[in-house]
């Protein structure tokens, strides 16, 4: 039988920071219109830190493309309606999530 032997702080903790860091973050959900007459759904305000997953997981669920650049997610299209909900999913405090509702 192994040792184990533990120092430092609990693996979990990793996740428990990311949870608390969402808890507190100001979002900004806004949308845009490209070249083309495209629309594009702009969120900002989100770490850096868990960007990218957040990123993901809001693509695979939406089922659109998208980017992380400038601090920004990007998304293809226009969800606005949707983003809410699925923000709230991730762990996002919905007293902090604000929704612009013109096309800038």
């Amino acid at each position: 039988m192994k040792k184990k032997l533990f120092s430092g702080l609990p693996i979990d903790l990793e996740n428990t920071t990311k949870e608390i860091e969402k808890e507190f973050q100001k979002i900004i959900v806004r949308a845009e219109k490209r070249s083309y007459g495209k629309i594009v759904t702009i969120i900002e305000g989100v770490d850096p830190s868990i960007a990218k997953e957040t990123l993901k997981s809001l693509k695979q669920k939406l089922g659109c493309g998208g980017t992380y650049k400038d601090n920004l997610i990007e998304l293809q299209g226009d969800h606005r309606e949707k983003i809410k909900k699925l923000l709230l999913d991730l762990g996002f405090k919905e007293e902090n999530i604000e929704i612009s509702n013109e096309i800038e």
